[in-house]
């Protein structure tokens, strides 16, 4: 078995649902502490933070990631239990497995490698997990950003091991993602008898024609890199459950995915008009900004991740920013250079999650070519 498979099997038997790191940090911290690392910690909460480095930078490279996962769902559904990691036709199973305890895996292998093989490297390496990636995440790495900019300390680059790719390892790097906004509105009326409309003021009817320009609007066109902004409705609740009885209110739960021509303040003041355009003035408005768009400009880390991909990986990477967010929205703003470059996603949060077991030993390779093309 090698050494990435055996910890990626490790870390997927920790049952590790968000907040609760299950042990998984102070595994990798315990093996690395050995090899000339240094490890701090950042505790928030129930939420565990913890930042593994080796050397003094500059360069400084970081890898980040997390050891959280969402919930199993129905566990009888699985083909192995979703905390007992097994493998079928050459293909790793486990909830967590490819979103993303085998990155994690693979990106510990290459440091302690590299650690290892160079202990005298220049630059700083590092490894920067959390246990608030998959959950409300403001407890994890937003946390340890703040702390790190009140130390004037951040690194030059930062790979992300989120999952990436999209039908083989290395066919998409991710340089950038999308912003995430989370919109709840409460309209409100009043209850009454369905049969007499003039005692009455139905929520529902006023929302319906706000609701249908609303997902009709054209945010932005986007860019060569960014898709056009959208709005999704995720929810619509209202009533009684009786049929002869209009609401009190109706509550509307959205999401928009944006990018940097929609910035969130531009979206939220559109959204504000359009409720003064029909005439809505009694509501309420929860507004959650989850990240803003960002995207890295060309750099070294880029060519790196490009250069290594090709070579370990014979293929040519699609660049974009497609997917949800990712923790690296925390780092890009302080001048780091973020990709994001990891297993394979068809399976992440879903029954069954797998992952080819080839591929964590080649991510691991790809990493550890990366780490070699920045510091060496």
């Amino acid at each position: 078995m090698s050494k990435v498979l055996e910890l990626t099997r490790e870390l997927v038997a920790r049952p590790s649902v968000t907040p609760d790191d299950a042990g998984c940090q102070r595994l990798i911290a315990e093996r690395m502490l050995p090899l000339g690392f240094a490890v701090e910690w950042f505790l928030c909460g129930d939420v565990s933070n913890v930042l593994i480095t080796h050397g003094s930078g500059p360069p400084s490279l970081w890898f980040l990631g997390h050891t959280d996962v969402v919930p199993t769902g129905p566990e009888e559904m699985w083909t192995f239990l979703p905390f007992h990691p097994g493998e079928k036709d050459g293909e790793l199973y486990g909830r967590g497995v490819a979103d993303m305890k085998g990155a994690v895996a693979a990106m510990v292998v290459a440091l302690e490698t590299f650690a290892l093989q160079h202990p005298g490297h220049q630059g700083q390496l590092g490894l920067l997990l959390t246990s608030d990636e998959e959950g409300e995440a403001v407890d994890g790495i937003v946390r340890v950003v703040d702390e790190l900019k009140g130390r004037n300390r951040r690194p030059d680059y930062c790979l992300v091991g989120e999952p990436s790719s999209q039908q083989y390892l290395g066919d998409t790097v991710r340089i950038g993602r999308r912003g995430s906004i989370h919109a709840r509105l409460q309209v409100n009326g009043v209850q009454g008898h369905t049969a007499f409309p003039e005692n009455l003021d139905n929520p529902a009817h006023r929302i319906a024609p706000f609701l249908d320009e609303l997902v009709k609007l054209n945010w932005d066109s986007g860019d060569e890199e960014f898709p056009a902004s959208h709005c999704q409705v995720a929810s619509i609740r209202g009533g009684t459950g009786a049929r002869n009885v209009t609401p009190a209110n109706v509550e509307l739960l959205v999401n928009f995915r944006n990018g940097p021509q929609s910035p969130s303040q531009s979206i939220r003041s559109r959204f504000e008009d359009l409720l003064i355009e029909h005439e809505i003035s009694d509501y309420e408005l929860e507004w959650k900004v989850m990240g803003e768009p960002f995207r890295s400009q060309a750099g070294k880390l880029r060519e790196a991740v490009t250069e290594a991909v090709v070579s370990i990986l014979n293929t040519k990477p699609e660049l974009n920013t497609g997917g949800g967010t990712s923790d690296g929205r925390f780092f890009a703003p302080l001048g780091t250079e973020v990709l994001e470059l990891g297993l394979v996603n068809t399976t992440i949060h879903q029954i069954d999650e797998r992952t080819p077991i080839a591929d964590l030993d080649r991510l691991c390779t790809t990493y550890y070519d990366i780490i070699q093309r920045i510091l060496m």
